[in-house]
């Protein structure tokens, strides 16, 4: 049991209460497990009450930033879930790697015909994810491909905003309440560019460039040769000061980018939509 160290409002614990009894009355369950504070939170109340009962489960791909793999292996460990990683090859198909508007429905599709398989070959009776209630307002493809895999999303089901997941994960004592949200390395191509390994590899290289810096949240947007760098608004001063642009472009230059520029209306989630 993980227990309660902060207060939280009277709808949240109602929701809190709604979701481990959810879980509670559930046979099993395999949690598609990304290692952000969404799925994470599934996961700990899946596996708070369901014990061995649950398990988690990453796709891994090029599209999944290596540090990033680390993190979901270390919070499963913390957690106490049984954890497994899966290939998946999206980026083999052309539904994906061309990068159309959909891309997201295709790298649902792929990752639930390996969670849905592998869950009834381990004998797990349902695939849960970390959808939540405010995903369901932006431009998500892949949720479509998940209902159509069968996938049930408890947050989004019991109206889970992102406050009251972060409000949660931190009144349960989650180290990581938080993280920020940090999106496939896929979304930082715009729509028909064409994404490859070699590609993704450059914004990830780029994007810890940036982090060993100090500023953890950071969008390297890749318009062809071009680099393009979000950061929060309130960072830009600190990164205009701190940051020697000589350097940064000096190694960007060396991952590939011919260009690289600063986006000077900050960092906005899902800019790449508009």
């Amino acid at each position: 049991m993980f227990y309660q160290l902060e207060i939280l409002s009277d709808e949240q614990s109602e929701k809190l209460q709604i979701i481990r009894s959810f879980f509670k009355n559930l046979k099993s369950v395999c949690v598609a497990y990304s290692g952000g504070v969404d799925s994470t939170l599934v996961a700990s109340l899946a596996f708070e009450q369901l014990g061995s009962k649950a398990i988690a489960v990453t796709g891994v791909s090029p599209a999944l930033a290596q540090t990033l793999q680390a993190e979901a292996k270390k919070q499963a460990k913390w957690i106490g879930i049984k954890h497994l990683e899966i290939e998946t090859s999206e980026l083999d198909q052309s539904s994906y790697s061309t990068n159309p508007k959909n891309r997201c429905f295709a790298c649902k599709k792929e990752l639930h015909t390996h969670t849905t398989y592998l869950s009834k070959k381990l004998n797990y009776k349902i695939v849960c994810d970390g959808v939540n209630l405010d995903d369901l307002k932006d431009y998500r493809p892949g949720i479509q491909a998940a209902k159509e895999a069968g996938v049930v999303s408890p947050l989004a089901k019991f109206n889970f905003t992102k406050k009251d997941i972060r409000d949660i994960s931190r009144a349960l004592g989650f180290p990581w309440w938080d993280k920020p949200a940090q999106p496939c390395l896929s979304s930082r191509f715009p729509y028909g560019q064409q994404i490859t390994n070699k590609r993704l590899r450059m914004v990830e290289k780029a994007e810890e460039y940036i982090k060993r810096g100090g500023i953890s949240e950071v969008r390297v947007r890749c318009h062809g040769s071009t680099a393009r760098i979000e950061i929060p608004e309130d960072k830009l001063k600190i990164f205009c000061k701190e940051y020697d642009f000589k350097e940064l472009i000096y190694y960007f230059s060396n991952l590939g980018f011919k260009c690289t520029s600063l986006d000077l209306e900050g960092l906005i989630s899902g800019k790449l939509n508009r």
